[in-house]
């Protein structure tokens, strides 16, 4: 059975972790692919709210096995104690395998970001600062350790002994920092590999056999395709590629072998961090959607910025990651609201255009070209049925269905599992295929 991979449509916390969760329900394997704890994935569940980071949101299902991909950079520390919580609460992390090809995030990762962010000041990323850029850097320089390494100490005590011996160089000076204590990192990092060992394995076998005995493969992508490092806003980006095509490179999938690329919006646009967010609230809208739809990092605790939906930025990531299908979450934040809008184009330097510009100062000057469509005023946390939601609100996801150019198969109405909507007309339907007016 081909893989189905879920992601994020805007600049991540779209609410990927519940889909998956629930998608989970019916899955043999689910795959993280990209990214590392800076990522945030909260689930709801009758059980209580579970917070995630590295640990595939199908860790809930125990007949899942869920992999952490060779594309994400592993913080042995964060993960293990991530591991620890899950078993306080009686979930079984047995299932659970990481990559022996993942990259390790060092200590001097989250230094070198914190150092780096600082030097910044002027114009900030934004980082969550636990040394994921670094990590990702060390990577495509070549000089990572990997999962692999940090199993055998011998080889693990070999390349620390070369790059904390390096990154010391650089530490002391260009930053005036104090030297990292080469055999400290040993010890400690020679631990987590002795506790990690049972769950190392060379995942994108374990993933080609379930995909070969046509078993259900979930590939979730961390943070959102905005964020990614070619196609996002650059340079306040990630520094992988949640996108599909980095979903297959992250997981060990080819891309003939998906079936399903379902991307996650949100009813409206958040961005945590700084870079641009064309259609931003500063206002008393802004704040109540904030509180509304709790509006906080799950990793860092920070208020969400908060905008309109954006349509242009939706359709590019739609075209790019060839979306077959939308998850719609946050309806419910809206159920308030007298009116809402929907940016369907951008006016740069007096010229109307219906593209996301490359250059971020461009980007940062576009003024969103606005329409303005019916809010609903009526609760929908309550519908479990198309039929269920007040015809203002049905109305309102047609518009951003043909906006993004990819048929929105399922709207999320509130936290928990239960409240995914399934919409309408399948996925094979030729209405949909062909983006005609959908039913009502």
């Amino acid at each position: 059975m081909p893989a189905t991979i879920i992601l994020g449509g805007q600049w991540g916390d779209e609410g990927k972790g519940k889909l998956t969760d629930a998608l989970a329900a019916e899955a043999a394997v689910v795959v993280r692919a990209n990214g590392g704890s800076n990522a945030g994935h909260t689930l709801e569940t009758s059980a209580g709210v579970f917070q995630l980071h590295l640990v595939p949101s199908g860790i809930l299902n125990p007949d899942c096995l869920c992999v952490v991909g060779a594309g994400v950079v592993v913080d042995p520390g964060a993960l293990l104690a991530e591991m620890d919580a899950l078993r306080a609460r009686g979930v079984s992390v047995a299932n659970l395998r990481i990559s022996d090809r993942a990259h390790v995030v060092l200590p001097y990762h989250p230094t070198l970001d914190r150092l780096e962010e600082t030097r910044r000041a002027a114009v900030p990323i934004g980082t969550t600062g636990r040394g994921i850029g670094p990590a990702y850097a060390d990577k495509v320089g070549r000089h990572g350790v990997r999962v692999a390494d940090l199993v055998d100490e011998a080889t693990l005590r070999r390349r620390l002994t070369v790059e904390v011996a390096a990154k010391n160089e650089i530490l002391g000076r260009v930053y005036g920092e104090p030297p990292l204590d080469l055999e400290e990192v040993v010890r400690r990092y020679a631990d987590y590999g002795v506790r990690l060992r049972e769950h190392v394995a060379p995942t994108e076998t374990l993933v080609q056999d379930a995909l070969a005995a046509r078993r259900e493969v979930l590939i979730e992508c961390a943070q959102g395709a905005m964020l990614d490092v070619d196609y996002g806003t650059y340079p306040f980006v990630t520094s992988s590629s949640p996108t599909a095509a980095g979903a297959c490179q992250g997981a060990g999938v080819a891309p003939t072998q998906v079936r399903r690329v379902v991307a996650v919006f949100k009813a409206y646009s958040t961005r945590v961090g700084a870079g641009p967010l064309p259609t931003e609230l500063h206002d008393g809208v802004a704040a109540g959607i904030r509180e509304r739809g709790r509006e906080y990092g799950t990793t860092t605790g920070r208020p969400r910025r908060i905008g309109w939906f954006d349509a242009v930025a939706a359709a590019h990531v739609a075209r790019l990651n060839g979306a077959t299908e939308v998850a719609l979450t946050l309806l419910d934040v809206l159920d308030a609201m007298p009116e809402i809008r929907v940016c369907t184009g951008y006016t740069l330097d007096g010229q109307v255009i219906d593209r996301l510009p490359a250059r971020d100062d461009e980007l940062a000057r576009v003024v969103p070209v606005l329409t303005t469509l019916p809010g609903w005023e009526t609760p929908t946390t309550g519908a479990r049925r198309a039929e269920d939601l007040p015809a203002a609100a049905r109305a309102y996801v047609r518009f951003l269905e043909q906006a993004i150019g990819a048929p929105v198969t399922l709207v999320g109405v509130g936290p928990s599992r239960q409240q995914l909507v399934p919409l309408g007309l399948p996925l094979a339907d030729p209405v949909r295929k062909g983006m005609a007016t959908p039913a009502a």
